[in-house]
């Protein structure tokens, strides 16, 4: 049996299983792992303090595999925005071939990135946005529903139907994000309409995420009630991990007087990162979604991708066909 699908075509890789971009976890020795595994693996560009540390990134990557990779992008509104342009030409000289690309207008990206022969995937979250970038001449549509760890957008659809009403209008390639973790979720996702999917709370609980052991156990011990949806009244919708901090931000925000500004001190992208590397979840925000609920134990990557294809080719060899009998 094989799981190939036009999008794991498309990008060459084995099984149609994506480790999407994730601040401060996707570096070199987790995209490497995933697409040694035969998924791809995808390292953040803004992790990385200039564009020429992403370059030596994506050096330090090409030494521990010789499998596809790609690059992460995330453009957003910012009043000192990072040099965008510049982290895109390092991708395109460094002769990367996929681009995730995610956030706020990308279409000049776009252009350029296609202008070089680099494919490019943009992350949605709701049809009209998978629509636009379709047009925009993004390659392939990673579409991610509520679920999801990070920002869901404002529509509130999972993604039971975000995905196939995806489907059922967008006509490149498309693979699902938000809740996947295991072969099942695999398996419906491309009954859904997708061709594959994108994984990112789950590949933070593996051995070579560049993250502290206790926030990998944390993910373990959580189950899918244990997240917080924050910034909502702020229309700029966020899921984290439920913690002490991230409860303390929700608390504030239930004012309707407040604003960003309150909670500024408790949300800084530098606290993420110390809580990530020193694995005390009190420092900053752990960004997780309710996938939490499937993450039972911290394999390696190999074993991850190796269970979720065994999982769910038996699921479709075995499983599927009792129901016509």
């Amino acid at each position: 049996m094989t799981l190939k699908t036009r999008f794991s075509e498309m990008v060459g890789i084995e099984y149609p299983i994506v480790q999407g971009g994730m601040m401060w976890v996707g570096r070199a020795e987790l995209a490497a792992a995933v697409s040694n595994a035969g998924g791809l693996g995808i390292i953040t560009a803004l992790t990385q303090p200039s564009p020429d540390d992403l370059r030596k990134e994506i050096e330090r990557c090409r030494t521990m595999t010789d499998k596809p990779f790609g690059v992460n992008l995330t453009i957003l509104p910012s009043v000192t925005p990072p040099p965008y342009a510049e982290y895109r030409k390092a991708i395109i000289d460094m002769g990367i071939t996929v681009v995730e690309t995610a956030g706020h207008n990308p279409q000049e990206h776009v252009e350029d990135f296609k202008a070089h022969g680099v494919k490019v995937i943009h992350k949605c979250t709701a049809v009209r946005h998978a629509l636009s970038a379709e047009r925009m001449g993004a390659d392939a549509i990673s579409i991610d529903g509520f679920e999801c760890a990070g920002h869901p957008g404002e529509d509130d659809i999972p993604g039971l139907i975000l995905i196939p009403a995806a489907a059922n209008k967008v006509k490149i390639p498309m693979i699902a994000s938000g809740g996947f973790g295991d072969g099942r979720g695999l398996v419906a996702a491309l009954a859904l309409g997708a061709e594959g999917i994108n994984m990112g709370t789950r590949f933070c609980a593996t051995k070579e995420a560049p993250i502290h052991d206790n926030i990998k156990q944390l993910l373990v011990d959580h189950d899918e009630r244990d997240t917080n949806l924050i910034f909502r009244s702020l229309r700029n919708t966020g899921r984290v991990a439920k913690t002490e901090r991230s409860d303390e931000v929700v608390e504030i925000l239930k004012n309707p007087e407040a604003t960003f500004q309150d909670v500024h001190h408790l949300v800084k992208g530098a606290d993420g990162r110390t809580a990530l590397e020193t694995g005390d979840a009190k420092a900053g925000l752990v960004w997780a979604g309710q996938v939490q609920g499937l993450i039972n134990d911290i394999p390696s990557c190999d074993e991850l991708i190796s269970r979720i294809v065994e999982e769910a080719e038996a699921i479709i060899a075995d499983r599927l066909p009792s129901f016509t009998r």
